[in-house]
């Protein structure tokens, strides 16, 4: 048999579809497991949204549309970035794509040669290094400290620059971790990049699930030269429940948004006409910014949920939370510990297995996500769900031996 190409070899299978698929397994031969694994919203997108997509089927919006979207979309994410960023966009410097997955794969395709040196602060998410590797650049993981809620610093960031850096990933807030970046943690990572010609790819695609201090902060609005080589990654997905529509997109400049439209129109041409309709009216609608509101209250009281509950167990300690929905927990207490079925608990991987096996609990091991010794926790299902996820969680670690 042929081999594969080197490229496809490079790219390492998920540690954590194991457990998933054994969740969804077990769940549907009728197990109660409680899932913390995941990564959307439980929200139905808003009837307004989908109200949106029938009028466009009514209206035959069933073709082909440019292969970087449609104007319309276009314009309502320059209005959107203009009115929450405080960034200046046109039309020309904006690409759609299908998933702001897809956007990134754009992002990495337009600007890393190979051998191209990409730095990821760890924890990251487990995507970011396979998309790069997919592009014949080496990420290179920068192991950022827990007592600074795992968030890169500007002398991190300074420290892994080598003449062979060419971007710089900046996810914000960030997954895994939950953590967001001050406006002044922003603004010294841009300090450090201001005078050089490294890309930064901001994935801002959780801005809008932040539940203390102030908006987030696009590393693009310090200044003309930190815009010009910031490719902005995000979409509706989290912000209005719409993860299956598959619409994310990238804001760059002009030169970079015609290379990954170029790129694009040969790999997938456009995103689906009737999701851009839909999703342009996501931006429009009124009713946006109420949905978005109830959404976060929702979030917020089970992240203190969640909180209060991990903080109830000795053994476990964890990442404070400020976006997203995840929580990051540290099980450092209980590695080496044999759990009741004799099995001696020796990676985060192996927790999440007993867990699952013992207590019907659905948890994501961290070390495809850059920090062995952690689980990462959804709070992206409902508070009973949390709380009787937790209670179980609690069992297991007072049981161990």
């Amino acid at each position: 048999m042929a081999e594969l190409s080197q490229r496809a070899r490079r790219v390492s299978p998920s540690l954590t579809l194991e457990i998933t698929a054994k969740a969804k397994k077990m769940k549907a031969e009728g197990q109660p497991v409680v899932s913390f694994g995941a990564g959307e919203p439980d929200f139905n997108t808003p009837e307004y949204i989908v109200q949106a997509a029938k009028s466009a089927l009514d209206a035959g919006f069933t073709k082909y549309t440019p292969a970087s979207g449609t104007d319309a979309l276009k314009a309502a994410i320059v209005e959107k970035l203009k009115n929450d960023n405080g960034l200046s966009y046109e039309l020309q410097n904006v690409v759609v794509s299908n998933g702001a997955k897809h956007s990134l794969y754009n992002a990495f395709s337009a600007i890393v040669n190979a051998g191209d040196e990409v730095i990821v602060p760890a924890p990251y998410w487990l995507t970011y290094p396979e998309l790069i590797k997919l592009c014949d650049g080496v990420p290179v993981f920068v192991n950022t400290k827990p007592e600074n809620d795992f968030k890169l610093t500007a002398n991190e960031l300074k420290s892994a620059i080598t003449p062979r850096t060419k971007a710089l990933v900046l996810n914000n807030p960030c997954n895994p971790t939950g953590a967001v970046y001050s406006e002044s943690e922003i603004k010294k990572l841009a300090e450090v990049l201001e005078n050089t010609d490294i890309y930064i790819i901001s994935d801002e695609i959780y801005e809008k699930l932040v539940y203390e201090g102030d908006a987030c902060y696009s590393i693009a609005a310090y200044s003309p030269a930190i815009k010009d080589r910031t490719i902005v990654v995000n979409g509706v997905s989290k912000t209005y429940a719409m993860t299956g529509w598959r619409i994310g997109y990238t804001a760059s400049n002009a030169a970079v948004a015609k290379a990954m439209g170029s790129i694009q129109s040969h790999v997938t041409s456009n995103p689906n006409s009737i999701a851009q309709y839909a999703a342009a009216e996501a931006y429009r609608h009124n009713e946006g910014e109420r949905f978005l509101s109830r959404m976060r209250v929702t979030f917020d009281n089970r992240r203190k949920i969640m909180i209060d509950g991990i903080a109830a167990i000795p053994q476990l300690k964890f990442i404070y939370p400020q976006g997203a929905f995840y929580v990051m927990i540290d099980i450092a207490g209980i590695l080496g510990k044999t759990s009741p079925s004799g099995k001696r608990l020796d990676s985060a991987f192996t927790v999440a297995n007993e867990l699952l096996d013992t207590q019907l609990v659905a948890a994501i091991p961290c070390e495809s996500f850059g920090a062995p010794g952690y689980l990462r926790l959804s709070y992206a299902i409902g508070e009973e769900d949390i709380r009787t996820g937790l209670e179980r969680i609690a069992a297991f670690v007072a049981a161990l031996k």
